[in-house]
C-alpha cells in the first residue's frame, strides 16, 4: 500500500511539475508582451484628477511617499485629500508638514468620522469622494511613492481610443498599476517583498494576457472615473469588503467599462515583520484572494512549480527524471524572475537576493496550503471572519 502510495505522490508530482513549467513560460511571455506595450508613446490626455489617501497613524517612509504626489510633472489640474477618522491622529502633523513643503500644491486634510463598515479605510474613502472636485479619482495607499510622470501615464489609460476597425473602443473605466515592495531590516520583510517581484505580479501579467485585459485593480493605484463609480453605487457599496480593490474593479468591469494596467510601476514600503506578522500577513492575502475567487485560487496549484519539483524529487528517490526537472524548473524559475522583478518593475533587490527564491517558494506552497484551512484572518490587530468577500469581527 505504501509503495502504491509512494507511485502515485510521484506521479502527480511530476504532473504539477511540468503543469509549473509552463506556467513559468506562459507568465514570462506574458511579461514580454507587457514590455512591448509600455514601450507605445502616450496618448495627450491629462483630466483633472483628485487624488485620496485614507491615513491611520504614521507608516514607514510616509512623507518620502508624499512628496512624490507632490513633484508630479503633470499638466493638468490635480488635489491632494488627505482623509483621517480623527483629527487627533499622528497623521495629521504629517499632512501639515506636507502643506508647509508644498504650498503652491492643492492639499486639503479633512476629517471623515463616520464608519460606514467593518473596512475603514474604504468608510474614509466614501466620504473623501464627497469633497474631491474632479471627474477622475485616483487611490493609493499612504507609503506609496510614485515617480515624477505617475499621473501622466495613468491619466493617459483614460484617453478615447478605437479598435482595431476604426470604431470606439470600450471606455477604460479604472486604471490600476504594478507596483514593487521596498524591504526593511528582516528576512521575512525581504521574502515578501521577493513573493512581490517575483511571483505575485507575474501572476498579474499572465491574467491580464490570456483574459485580454484585468477584471480587478490592485490597490497601489485605483483611478476610476466618477461616472463609473456612480454607476456601481460609489465606494459605499464596499465599506464591508476586505479585498476593496478587487471588488472595485470587479465592479467596473462588471458595468460595461474596462480596466487597464499602467506601464507605470509604484513602489511600497514593506513593514519590518517579524515572522509571525509576516505569516498573519500572507495567509490574509491568501485568504481574501480565495474567497474572493475560490477557483482562481485552486488554479494556484500551477504556480508553484519549484515546490512541486523538490517534492517529485524527494517522492522518485532522486531519479535521473526528477533531478533534470528539478533543474529545468529551477532555470524557467529563475528566468520569469529576473524578467518580472528586474525587467518590468526595475526591482533593484531582485539580484542580489536571487538565491532566496527557492526557499521563499517552499513558505509561499506552505501558505497557500494553509489558506485553505479556515477563513479568519488577522487585520491591523483585530480577527476578522471573512465571508463572501465582507469582514466579520470575531469576538
Amino acid at each position: 500500500m505504501a509503495h502504491i502510495f509512494a507511485q502515485l505522490l510521484e506521479i502527480l508530482t511530476t504532473v504539477l511539475t511540468v503543469a509549473g513549467m509552463g506556467y513559468f513560460v506562459a507568465a514570462w511571455m506574458a511579461a514580454r508582451v507587457f514590455l512591448a506595450e509600455r514601450s507605445s508613446p502616450l496618448a495627450a490626455f491629462a483630466p483633472g484628477v483628485s487624488v485620496m489617501k485614507s491615513l491611520k497613524g504614521l507608516d514607514p517612509g510616509m512623507m518620502d511617499a508624499f512628496r512624490s504626489h507632490c513633484r508630479q510633472s503633470y499638466t493638468g489640474e490635480f488635489e491632494l485629500l488627505f482623509g483621517v477618522a480623527s483629527l487627533d491622529d499622528p497623521a495629521v502633523e504629517a499632512v501639515e508638514q506636507l502643506k508647509a513643503e508644498f504650498p503652491e500644491r492643492a492639499i486639503r486634510l479633512i476629517e471623515c468620522p463616520e464608519r460606514l463598515g467593518t473596512n475603514g479605510k474604504v468608510s474614509t474613502l466614501a466620504q473623501l469622494a464627497a469633497h474631491a472636485r474632479y471627474d477622475f479619482l485616483l487611490i493609493n495607499d499612504s507609503d506609496i511613492t510614485v515617480g515624477a510622470r505617475y499621473l501622466e501615464r495613468v491619466m493617459a489609460c483614460f484617453a478615447p481610443a478605437e479598435d482595431d476597425n476604426g470604431r470606439a473602443a470600450q471606455e477604460v473605466g479604472l486604471v490600476t498599476a504594478l507596483y514593487r515592495g521596498r524591504a526593511h531590516g528582516t528576512l521575512a520583510s525581504k521574502f515578501e517583498a521577493l513573493g512581490i517581484a517575483t511571483d505575485f505580479q507575474a501572476g498579474v501579467l499572465l491574467s491580464k494576457w490570456i483574459e485580454g485585459g484585468l477584471r480587478y485593480g490592485l490597490g497601489s493605484t485605483l483611478a476610476v472615473r466618477r461616472e463609473a463609480l456612480d454607476k456601481i453605487g460609489g465606494l459605499q457599496v464596499l465599506v464591508d469588503y476586505l479585498a476593496d480593490d478587487y471588488e472595485l474593479g470587479a465592479r467596473v468591469a462588471g458595468a460595461g467599462y474596462r480596466v487597464a494596467l499602467s506601464g507605470e510601476v509604484v513602489e511600497t514600503n514593506i513593514a519590518a515583520y517579524g515572522w509571525r506578522g509576516f505569516l498573519e500577513h500572507q495567509l490574509r492575502w491568501e485568504r481574501t484572494v480565495r474567497d474572493s475567487r475560490p477557483w482562481g485560487y485552486a488554479g494556484l496549484i500551477f504556480t508553484h512549480g519549484l515546490g512541486w519539483a523538490l517534492v517529485n524529487l524527494l517522492a522518485s528517490g532522486a531519479s535521473v527524471l526528477s533531478l533534470n526537472l528539478l533543474g529545468v524548473s529551477f532555470l524557467l524559475r529563475m528566468a520569469l524572475a529576473v524578467k518580472v522583478g528586474v525587467e518590468v518593475l526595475g526591482d533593484s533587490q531582485v539580484l542580489p537576493r536571487l538565491w532566496f527564491v527557492p526557499l521563499r517558494d517552499l513558505v509561499a506552497m506552505g501558505v497557500w496550503v494553509a489558506g485553505f484551512a479556515g477563513n479568519t484572518i488577522v487585520w491591523r490587530g483585530e480577527r476578522f471572519r471573512l465571508k463572501g468577500g465582507k469582514l466579520e469581527r470575531v469576538s
